[in-house]
């Protein structure tokens, strides 16, 4: 009996599972992560070999990849065995960060403009309510009959 329980509590629980798993709203975070990664790398490129060999100009050293502030000198025959703080590094990743929210901040605002265009041409084109319209033909039509009975009078 308690085997029992236990299959049908796994065979609900990945039933539950596949359909959280298929929703629309989980495909489509899936496929944005994905493409968010891709973009990450087209950004990281473009930063890496457009804007930080221009930026290179102005670092001392000329290669922005190998700034670095050295805290501690290591031995000249051991690569690397010194402790620095790597500022190219570090600079290209703030580059990649901003790049990367502006280009979020465009598309959220694009996203919020086009939802205000859609809610107001809903608006416009929002069905008329059908009590309204037999009231407003009502009230209309009791204008013209008590004008007329009033030009009769």
């Amino acid at each position: 009996m308690a085997i029992r329980r236990g299959r049908s509590a796994a065979g609900g629980f990945l039933r539950d599972f596949r359909e959280f798993a298929l929703k629309g709203n989980v495909m489509d975070l899936a496929i944005a992560v994905i493409i968010g990664g891709a973009f990450g790398k087209i950004v990281t490129s473009f930063v890496q070999d457009l804007v930080m060999p221009i930026v290179s100009l102005f670092i001392p050293g000329g290669n922005w990849r190998t700034a670095r502030i050295v805290l501690v000198p290591g031995t000249p025959e051991v690569e690397g065995s010194e402790k620095a703080i790597l500022i190219g590094s570090f600079l290209g990743s703030v580059v990649d960060f901003v790049i990367i929210a502006f280009v979020i901040y465009l598309v959220i605002r694009a996203l919020a403009r086009f939802k205000r265009q859609e809610e107001v041409a809903e608006a416009e084109t929002a069905p008329v309510d059908p009590i309204v319209v037999s009231q407003e033909r009502l009230t209309t039509a009791l204008d013209r009959l008590t004008q007329t009975l009033d030009s009769r009078s």
